[in-house]
């Protein structure tokens, strides 16, 4: 395949186009949690790490989500990252009809954060419990960077992705297959 093959360059305004390009990423994916009166979460594949000294990490957030304003007004945050067999928790809130405030959790196993009370799923690959460091501007997006003051690490388990617009799961290691 030639350069002058793919998608022309003018086209890079096209949201759709630009949508799938970037989807061609293949991410983990995340529940970010907020906790406090009004608890909220929202699905998200926009987590990364950032630094180890101080412990950074950070997501990127629409400025129309709900998960926006609440993530403003907390302090504090958490990241659940998803086991391949959570695709129906990453499906539930991902639901924007799905009911909002603490009812939104009842579907699910849940704890309460250690150091600020945010809400932790269960199963999953890891959790951190963040608080909320700096905010930069991202276009369409604020970049929340959260400091991370917890996390939690099962290493039994293999991760949830998202590739194209679909959930994958990580095939077997077949190096440890094949004798």
């Amino acid at each position: 395949m030639k350069l002058s093959d793919t998608v022309p360059f003018r086209e890079v305004t096209d949201v759709k186009t630009l949508r799938r390009a970037f989807g061609t990423f293949a991410t983990g994916v995340t529940v970010v949690t907020t906790g406090g009166t009004n608890p909220h979460a929202m699905t998200a594949n926009s987590f990364t790490s950032v630094s180890l000294d101080p412990p950074l990490v950070l997501i990127c957030v629409d400025r129309g989500a709900v998960m926006h304003q609440c993530l403003s007004e907390a302090g504090a945050f958490g990241v659940s990252v998803l086991a391949a067999h959570q695709e129906p928790v990453a499906m539930h809130f991902a639901n924007r009809w799905r009911t909002l405030g603490a009812a939104q959790f009842d579907a699910v196993d849940w704890l309460p954060g250690e150091a600020t009370g945010v809400p932790l799923l269960s199963g999953t690959l890891a959790s951190f419990e963040c608080e909320l460091w700096r905010t930069y501007d991202g276009g369409d997006h604020t970049i929340f960077i959260g400091k991370v003051l917890s996390l939690h690490q099962q290493t039994d388990q293999e991760a949830l992705l998202v590739v194209k617009g679909r959930f994958r799961q990580v095939g077997p290691d077949w190096s440890e297959v094949i004798t």
